[in-house]
């Protein structure tokens, strides 16, 4: 019989503690396990949804900078390509200029060959940003100084050094 009460005792005493559990468990109010997994599921789609909203965030802040750095780019390109067409004026300025001599010396040595008097002489015309120097030798004082106004007269010509030297023939 002391069996029988204890084991009593121990079933009654197992019973309780199952009680007091079950009523521990319950204190979050009177959830079932599906109401319990309802939560659950609720939670992480919340987690999820905040997620998406920061990943969404994130690739709109990655779009603006590069953005951003697609206009500075295009900003290089710009002014890149204006320094290249300055540089291509200058060229093509330097380019005008030495043809613009060239066919300066070649006025020049056109308008002395039709000159009587020096059209017999060897006269080397060389001319340098519009400035033409004479050389070789005249065949008097006045041969040297038409020498002078038949290059003047000549387009583009800025100035003109006469170093004919007067040699009689």
């Amino acid at each position: 019989m002391i069996t029988s009460i204890s084991t009593r005792s121990s079933l009654a005493l197992m019973l309780a503690s199952g009680i007091l559990v079950l009523a521990a468990c319950d204190k979050g109010g009177n959830q079932t396990a599906g109401e319990k997994l309802d939560s659950a599921i609720a939670k992480t789609e919340q987690a999820g949804d905040q997620a998406k909203a920061k990943a969404d965030r994130l690739a709109r802040e990655a779009q603006d900078k590069a953005a951003s750095s697609s206009a500075s780019a295009e900003s290089t390109i710009k002014r890149e390509a204006q320094d290249a067409s300055a540089a291509a004026k200058t060229a093509g300025a330097t380019v005008a200029g030495a043809v613009d001599d060239a066919t300066i010396t070649a006025a020049v040595s056109a308008g002395l060959a039709k000159d009587p008097d020096l059209s017999a002489t060897r006269i080397d015309v060389d001319t340098k940003g519009g400035t033409v120097m004479l050389k070789g030798p005249a065949p008097n004082a006045a041969a040297k100084t038409r020498a002078t106004e038949i290059a003047k007269a000549v387009k583009g010509v800025g100035a003109v050094d006469n170093q004919l030297e007067v040699k009689t023939m």
